[in-house]
């Protein structure tokens, strides 16, 4: 006669050591220390540049008239402070709008370009000998066709900043998984929806890509624009500065410039990692977890 035991539970001291818990990677306490991690080696290059500016300014190893001292820029800074502003404003503006209207455009002509093989072979070359063009050639042009106001600048600078986006978002439609479109074919999805599930979220990594270096180029369409012909913007009072030999207002001005184009990058960055957090190069320990 077989006789059966009953199962007995095991011991909790017999189940070996319970698994430690961790802190999710996503508290505010980790991302401070990431932000740290990430942001100080630019911060001490920013202070050593900082450190020499200052040094070749107290020794007098360049005239004033052509490097000011840090101090006498803060203080043109700090008295036209209103002025710089309306300035800087003005600029921020039309390279925003000129950024937007060019990410707009080059999406919808990239879109236009993958899926229409005519529409590759005719436009294409047009968009690349549009490029090569040197934009300060067709500012004045631009001015004589829309005038002084602010719409010449926003149209350089969508000119500008349009390239790049229509090049990332081009590349970045093509390579999507042909296994996964066929799979999508198959199970009846229209071309619609393949694109906002599939091929669209696949292009953002290389879309954003270009975005970032579209919204730089964006205020460097619209100071040139303002170069050529304007009575506003931060073009405009670097022009003055430097008719006037004025160096603190034309350090302050190339300060502010560089501003904008650090926030706006910095915005598109933060867009990125909202986008796609799920994207290998928003994993930045990935690399050095599996050395």
């Amino acid at each position: 006669m077989v006789t059966t035991q009953e199962a007995r539970p095991t011991p909790p001291s017999a189940r070996g050591p319970r698994p430690r818990t961790t802190r999710a990677a996503g508290t505010p306490g980790s991302r401070a220390l990431t932000l740290l991690a990430e942001s100080w080696r630019p911060v001490a290059v920013l202070l050593a540049l900082f450190a020499l500016w200052w040094f070749v300014a107290w020794r007098e190893l360049v005239p004033a008239y052509l490097v000011p001292s840090p101090g006498a820029v803060a203080e043109t800074m700090a008295a036209d402070w209103a002025m710089l502003l309306e300035h800087t404003w003005v600029t921020t503006l039309e390279t925003i709008v000129g950024f937007v209207l060019a990410a707009v455009i080059g999406v919808a002509a990239a879109v236009l370009l993958v899926y229409s093989r005519t529409a590759e072979k005719s436009l294409y070359p047009l968009i690349l000998f549009a490029q090569v063009i040197p934009k300060i050639a067709i500012a004045p042009i631009l001015v004589v066709w829309f005038g002084f106001g602010m719409t010449p600048k926003i149209v350089l600078a969508v000119l500008i900043a349009f390239f790049p986006v229509v090049v990332s978002a081009v590349a970045g439609l093509r390579s999507v998984d042909p296994e996964l479109l066929e799979m999508s074919a198959t199970m009846g999805a229209s071309r619609w929806k393949t694109f906002r599930k599939i091929r669209f979220p696949g292009a953002l990594p290389q879309l954003m890509s270009g975005l970032k270096v579209a919204v730089t180029l964006a205020v460097v369409g619209a100071v040139v624009g303002e170069f050529v012909g304007a009575d506003r913007g931060l073009g405009y009072v670097l022009l003055l500065a430097s008719g006037n030999l004025d160096a603190p207002l034309l350090f302050a001005d190339l300060i502010l410039m560089s501003l904008i184009g650090v926030v706006l990058f910095v915005l598109v960055e933060v867009l990125e990692r909202l986008l796609i957090p799920w994207h290998a190069s928003r994993r930045g320990n990935l690399a050095l977890a599996t050395v």
